[in-house]
């Protein structure tokens, strides 16, 4: 791919020639992900960048949660359960390019990726982390299935679907679907304009 033709398209169609370099090293991080997984479907790389995001309020950098969970059941020292903790002494709201939240996500993800994610959350800001928490919990990756939702976007990007509406159900129910299948399209119009 031409990445410099990629973020020209991207810079022009979705970022109204505001594309910062921050934002840029951001989806860099993320490109260079899906090289490292071997993500070669570009449909699931656009809708991922979306997820990104959406997720970051456009920052395309891993974010706390604002708010950081208050008035939510994870912004406490609870379980999805809702049984209480004490260890470790961390709340998990949501953070990341995905807002990974609730104690199990923590501690399932840093079991599959080998990072103290459970005692060390703040992990999940680390861009490489962010990125490499995204594409394992958005596909069939070591758990081989969605680790966010039990689906993943194997599912609705396909060799028979093709589906950024329903693909937002890989993280979070169908809330923004639109809005984020909007996005989906610029980013993947960009990919392949940079790929012809």
């Amino acid at each position: 791919m031409n990445t410099q033709l990629f973020f020209k398209e991207l810079n022009k169609s979705l970022f109204n020639d505001r594309l910062n370099s921050s934002q840029w090293e951001g989806i860099k991080v993320k490109l260079n992900a899906f090289k490292e997984y071997r993500v070669t479907d570009i449909r699931w790389c656009a809708y991922m960048l979306a997820t990104s995001y959406h997720e970051t309020a456009h920052t395309m950098r891993p974010v706390e949660e604002f708010g950081k969970g208050r008035g939510k059941p994870y912004g406490r020292k609870l379980k999805y359960s809702r049984r209480p903790y004490t260890w470790p002494d961390k709340i998990y709201y949501g953070r990341g390019d995905v807002q990974l939240t609730w104690y199990e996500n923590y501690e399932k993800m840093g079991i599959y990726l080998d990072i103290p994610l459970l005692v060390q959350p703040e992990l999940a800001l680390n861009p490489d982390i962010s990125a490499r928490i995204m594409v394992e919990g958005m596909t069939k990756g070591v758990s081989m299935r969605g680790d966010f939702t039990g689906v993943s976007l194997e599912t609705y990007f396909n060799s028979y679907n093709d589906d950024p509406i329903r693909a937002r159900r890989v993280v979070n129910g169908l809330d923004q679907a639109n809005r984020i299948a909007d996005v989906h399209y610029k980013f993947l119009n960009a990919m392949e304009v940079a790929l012809r």
